[in-house]
């Protein structure tokens, strides 16, 4: 059995997987890290290999209780993938975006794939139908970008957005941020994602990342990913170093 975890920026998702089937999941901060790491080998005891992934700075004795537990592999610009990675900066790359990029190379095997994640920052990502990994970009997310305007001025005030927008015109200050930014956020996907079709034939579009929910009714031709999407890459890389 395969221990899957991912340190975002603000949770830590855990999944348990048996080769390729998912069994379990679960996110919570980190201060729960050993109490439910506990539970979880209690609950599965068979698990024996491990990765983890963290788009920051992980506590060291995170690493030494899984050393301890399983054969423990920590994913970093080093760690061997299953696509050709042709990033001029391998060390540089996130490993959030290597995970998606591995599940990506084989749920769409031979085709040219764009995968975009919609999180803290928004990352377009390239996979051709080789299998060789292009690069991308990388983009403010949404909270980044009301935060921006808030922390930039005097005056505007920091808003929400947690749902999609049924209105066109912003009324209110609020609503017009929330609608300034929610617009060109989708303005601004659908473009990439046009010229990209220019430039890739028959291409896949993935969309997955915690704000999918929110862009879903505004970004058009694109498929959104299951919500265990970056886990399943992981344990993808983690099949892959087994061998």
């Amino acid at each position: 059995m395969n221990l899957i975890i991912d340190v975002g920026n603000t949770q830590i998702k855990v999944a348990v997987f048996q080769e390729d089937e998912l069994q379990y999941t679960i996110r919570f901060d980190a201060s729960q890290f050993h109490l439910k790491l506990k539970e979880i080998f209690q609950k599965f005891p068979e698990i024996q290999f491990s990765i983890l992934s963290s788009v920051k700075n992980v506590e060291e004795n995170w690493g030494k209780t899984l050393q301890q537990k399983t054969k423990f592999l920590l994913l970093s610009g080093t760690t061997k993938v299953p696509f050709q990675n042709h990033y001029k900066t391998p060390r540089t790359l996130g490993v959030d975006r290597m995970a998606l990029v591995a599940a990506a190379s084989k749920k769409f095997s031979g085709k040219n794939t764009l995968i975009i994640d919609a999180g803290t920052c928004i990352t377009y990502d390239i996979l051709n139908r080789k299998n060789e990994y292009l690069g991308g970009v990388i983009s403010p997310g949404l909270q980044m970008r009301t935060k921006a305007m808030h922390q930039f001025t005097d005056k505007l005030p920091l808003v929400e957005i947690n749902k999609p927008l049924d209105f066109f015109i912003g009324n209110t200050t609020e609503t017009s941020l929330q609608l300034g930014v929610l617009k060109a956020t989708s303005l601004e996907i659908d473009g990439f994602i046009e010229e990209y079709k220019n430039k890739f034939e028959d291409l896949t579009v993935i969309l997955s990342g915690g704000d999918t929910e929110i862009l879903s009714k505004t970004v058009k031709n694109s498929i959104f990913a299951p919500s265990n999407f970056l886990l399943e890459g992981l344990n993808y890389i983690l099949e892959f170093n087994k061998s």
